[in-house]
């Protein structure tokens, strides 16, 4: 008789706001290798909204700064995307590009790499969180995937619509990038539900 598992633990999706991700990447150091390559990632994953998997699978030459993109060519069931690569973005990964020419890092290694070129585990990026949290004072849970809801709560806020949320996220379906939005930006759901029924309001 197998032993029956308990259900994964579900935390309320806690999106990070600009002000979580700057306080998080002032943590970061300005000056040495691996702050410069911190900040350039946490930005990735604030204003391109990827999955960890994905911005740890990017290569220098999947990078499009001139077209404000880049290409995730192993998105979630292997499905390829473009994303945006906003300008302040680009200028953060720019340094780090420049700290990884100077260490002798060539462009066949993982954009986001050890000193050493080799691949960065996503446990790393975890405990990173964690870690620049505690020192920034943050005191919501700051994990990952919090950076890709904070931009898709930003797009919510700026009346992005949801087909263009679902391309830019990878969702497979619309009705999953409803369900998405509803949870990282239920305020947002509930004003625009009540704006739409006001004439549905009873008399006092």
């Amino acid at each position: 008789m197998g032993v029956k598992r308990k259900p994964a633990r579900r935390f309320p999706a806690e999106p990070l706001s600009l002000a979580d991700v700057e306080a998080l990447r002032d943590a970061c150091s300005r000056h040495a290798s691996t702050g410069i390559r911190n900040r350039a990632l946490l930005a990735v994953l604030f204003r391109s909204g990827l999955r960890i998997s994905e911005a740890l699978a990017l290569f220098p030459k999947d990078l499009d700064p001139a077209g404000h993109s880049l290409r995730v060519l192993h998105g979630k069931g292997n499905k390829a995307r473009t994303a945006p690569l906003p300008p302040d973005a680009a200028e953060a990964i720019d340094r780090w590009l420049d700290a990884r020419r100077k260490l002798g890092i060539t462009a066949r290694r993982p954009l986001f790499c050890t000193l050493g070129g080799e691949p960065l585990w996503d446990s790393y990026v975890r405990a990173l969180c964690k870690r620049l949290a505690a020192k920034a004072g943050i005191e919501k849970r700051v994990h990952p995937h919090g950076f890709r809801h904070g931009w898709a709560a930003g797009q919510v806020e700026s009346g992005t619509s949801l087909p263009v949320i679902q391309q830019l996220l990878g969702h497979s379906s619309l009705a999953t990038t409803a369900t998405y939005v509803s949870h990282i930006a239920p305020a947002k759901a509930v004003a625009e539900a009540t704006a739409k029924t006001a004439h549905l309001a009873v008399q006092p």
